[in-house]
């Protein structure tokens, strides 16, 4: 018999049971001749009671020992999936050996601890700051760069870091609000134009001044250009810049502006115009920099894209296949709207997301009987994904509040 003393606990295994596995450690133990190898293969060896000492967790050799008596691998549910893994490579036994129920509900459990961990460790990457204040010690005004990311990266630093986020927000609600306004007919006229005008220019001014701060107190330039909440702060001031630079091209030469301002409302520098000034509504973004819930649903997205894009692969099958049904039983109406396939892809579109506008409607009873499929098939395909992004955006959110919390 062999002696094997697991973390003071004493195993005996006929040296002919170990043989039958030689690929694995008691294995090689059992077939080596030389002392030399088998201690290579132990922690320790006792003389006196000839015991090969191994500082291994006794509670799952428990599991090895029953898998030399009899050949299968047992795996319990309560036992940590990384710890038992890590303990049978040490022992050189495989999976395989396992039955085939406790081997696929072991490796889902591994999965799903895999994944677990991942979205933890993604979680925390959310809300860890691109820089901290040890990356300033010994660089170029160091404490001067380390005060001005306080101010502007950590809010809960002092009162005034708390009045700059606030400042934040309420200048993003103004800028958003400002160009709302500015599509009002009754604010076309000089004196409201003037005044939007100028408000656009202290919220850009503003925006500028807190990306200039973001970027002095950044430590790393390559790490600043590359965060998603910068790239969203340099979309929000540059559309300010471009219309200026678009609209004064040249104050000297009066006529080359009086071409420039019939280009603006004819031209197709006209409507680079108007999408650069729509590109303003981006600002509404830099509200998640302050926001958990549009950071979990942000996160949520980044997570469930697999699921996004399958609910859209069936939205857009069950597009074309209904519209394409309700064509073949309608198109010979009189009046009908659905005269070919891709009129109908707004009808079938509506029925799918169960808005149902009634803009457009079947006649007939075999056109009914379709719109009624379509909806049903509509209320289906809504029901299952939504209910998982939902669970998950509720999982993320309670995570990202207590990461804040702990921070």
């Amino acid at each position: 018999l062999l002696n094997i003393n697991v973390g003071g606990k004493l195993f005996q295994i006929a040296y002919k049971a170990a043989a039958r596995y030689p690929v694995t450690r008691l294995g090689k133990l059992a077939l080596y001749t030389d002392p030399l190898k088998k201690l290579q293969l132990c922690d320790d060896y006792s003389v006196q009671k000839n015991e090969y000492f191994f500082d291994r967790d006794p509670s799952i050799f428990h599991y090895i020992f029953h898998f030399y008596r009899s050949g299968v691998l047992w795996i319990m549910d309560e036992m940590c999936p990384s710890n038992f893994v890590e303990e049978i490579e040490y022992w050189g036994i495989n999976l395989k050996y396992s039955q085939s129920c406790c081997r696929i509900l072991f490796e889902e459990k591994q999965d799903e601890l895999s994944e677990y961990l991942k979205i933890q460790k993604e979680l925390e990457a959310e809300l860890e700051p691109l820089d901290s204040t040890q990356q300033f010690e010994g660089k170029f005004l160091g404490w001067f760069r380390k005060m001005i990311w306080n101010l502007i990266e950590n809010p809960y630093s002092s009162v005034p870091a708390k009045i700059i986020a606030v400042m934040s927000s309420i200048f993003v609600l103004i800028s958003i609000m400002g160009m709302t306004l500015s599509t009002v007919e009754e604010m076309k006229h000089k004196t409201g134009k003037m005044w939007m005008e100028q408000l656009e220019m202290i919220c850009a001014i503003f925006f500028t001044s807190e990306y200039l701060m973001r970027l002095i107190s950044s430590s790393s330039l390559k790490n600043f250009l590359r965060a998603a909440f910068n790239a969203v702060d340099l979309v929000a001031i540059l559309p300010f810049y471009i219309q200026i630079l678009f609209e004064n091209l040249d104050e000297g030469d009066t006529l080359y502006h009086e071409e420039l301002h019939k280009m603006e409302n004819v031209s197709k520098l006209g409507k680079v115009l108007k999408l650069i000034k729509l590109m303003r509504i981006f600002r509404i973004l830099k509200l998640a920099r302050h926001s958990t819930g549009l950071r979990a649903f942000g996160f949520t997205m980044r997570q469930c894209y697999q699921q996004v894009c399958c609910l859209l692969l069936f939205i857009a099958m069950g597009v074309f296949t209904f519209s394409a049904l309700m064509h073949s039983v309608e198109h010979d109406v009189p009046g009908t709207n659905f005269t070919s396939i891709p009129y109908a892809w707004w009808w079938a579109a509506v029925s799918l997301s169960t808005v149902g506008y009634g803009d457009t409607v079947p006649d007939t009873i075999l056109g009914r009987m379709v719109a009624f499929c379509c909806i049903s098939f509509g209320i289906i395909l809504n029901g299952m994904p939504i209910s998982i992004l939902y669970n998950k955006f509720s999982d993320y959110y309670a995570k990202l509040k207590a990461h804040e919390i702990e921070i």
